[in-house]
């Protein structure tokens, strides 16, 4: 009789303890950043993304339910398979409870069927194919920052609305590409423009110059460039040296960032519109997260490194809510909060998965335009997040009932 009624006191004095690293699974909670540390995406991500991780942590306190936390990273090359292998390794031997960042559209797709395999979080902030929240959904697997269908809205939108209505994509040959293409295409069908044709090209080459002269003898308006990175980059200063704006045509740079325009430099960025989620020099909340970036990186972030920042911390308020990293409590959390933080204001998560928030439209400054380092973009308009995303019953998500 004394023995069991010191086992069921030693019981109601566990089940009445606040719930502290006993809810975290192996008693710490451990994020792995993957995406292009060496390739066409390490300046767009890369390292960077990392970095912004590593200070959500810090931020953060560096523990959360009492455990603490960890970041690991891994270099994916831009190949699905080793994508899968280092995420497989990650999950089966190595603890880490989500994956985040993703850089690379069949990587996100490939890591993220994986995930919805093992019951675990992933939440992508490189990758735009918005397959991620369509027909290739998954109950723990989120979009920040952008997607394809934002960025055709934001940049395409817009030089439709400039008379731009009749295109020629260079096309990057995997999914990014397709959907970006795709996006923009319909946007300026569905406003009356036409679409006079496309090439493809393999991810990373560096000569383009017979695409681009393809594009130049079609004769469109504009030339939509449905790549991003080093490729958005190798295409603009190429079509400089061929004439294709001087001669009167239009480059549209569809996935075009900060970290890009830095690298090309604004006497051959000048004037490329573009649309980002999020800019150092947007707020007093932005500027001061970016300061203290450029401390540790000497450069300003991106919308894939700010949102990869965001995409941490909301997954440990989603834990701290829980009290658990438990995948299905989490993913629940996760769907429910509202994203407040220095990458967006009011952001809600959709059934589909996806971030929606609000977008914003630049034009890059000419060179005698800008004041100090980095003040690169001239602010043209915002794109509301309804508009900016889809609605989660026209993603095709099959989670999502109508």
């Amino acid at each position: 009789m004394k023995a069991s009624y010191l086992v069921s006191a030693a019981l109601i004095a566990a089940s009445a303890m606040p719930a502290v690293a006993g809810e975290i699974s192996d008693g710490k909670v451990k994020i792995g950043i993957l995406n292009d540390q060496s390739g066409v995406y390490a300046d767009f991500g890369g390292k960077w993304s990392v970095e912004a991780a590593k200070m959500a942590v810090e931020d953060f306190g560096g523990k959360v339910q009492g455990a603490p936390i960890e970041i690991v990273s891994a270099d994916h090359q831009n190949k699905a398979d080793i994508a899968s292998n280092i995420a497989r390794q990650w999950y089966d031997t190595e603890q880490v409870d989500a994956i985040m960042e993703l850089t690379t559209s069949s990587v996100a797709l490939a890591v993220q069927g994986l995930s919805k395999e093992k019951k675990k979080i992933d939440i992508v902030t490189g990758a735009a194919s918005t397959d991620l929240t369509g027909k290739q959904c998954s109950p723990y697997g989120f979009h920040w920052a952008y997607d394809t269908h934002s960025q055709a809205v934001g940049t395409g939108g817009a030089l439709v609305e400039q008379g731009g209505d009749s295109w020629y994509f260079i096309t990057v040959d995997y999914a990014f590409g397709y959907s970006l293409k795709d996006q923009t295409a319909k946007l300026v069908e569905a406003s009356g423009g036409k679409v006079l044709g496309e090439v493809r090209y393999p991810l990373g080459s560096t000569d383009y110059s017979s695409f681009l002269l393809q594009a130049q003898s079609a004769g469109a308006k504009i030339i939509g460039l449905a790549n991003a990175g080093l490729d958005t980059s190798n295409s603009i200063k190429q079509a400089a040296e061929f004439g294709i704006v001087a001669g009167g045509q239009r480059l549209a740079a569809l996935l075009f960032t900060l970290a890009e325009v830095h690298g090309l430099g604004l006497q051959a960025a000048q004037g490329v519109v573009l649309t980002e989620g999020y800019y150092w020099d947007r707020d007093d909340v932005s500027r001061d997260f970016a300061q203290k970036f450029f401390k540790r990186t000497n450069r300003m972030p991106n919308m894939i490194q700010a949102g990869t920042y965001s995409a941490v911390t909301q997954y440990l308020k989603a834990i701290d809510k829980a009290g658990t990293d438990e995948t299905e409590a989490v993913a629940k959390q996760l769907h429910e909060m509202p994203v407040n933080d220095v990458f967006t204001v009011n952001g809600k998560v959709q059934a589909d998965g996806s971030m929606v928030h609000d977008m914003y439209l630049y034009q890059v400054k000419k060179p005698e335009e800008s004041k100090k380092d980095w003040d690169y973009y001239t602010y043209l308009a915002t794109i509301p997040g309804d508009k900016a995303f889809l609605k989660a019953e026209d993603s095709g998500c099959p989670l999502v009932t109508k």
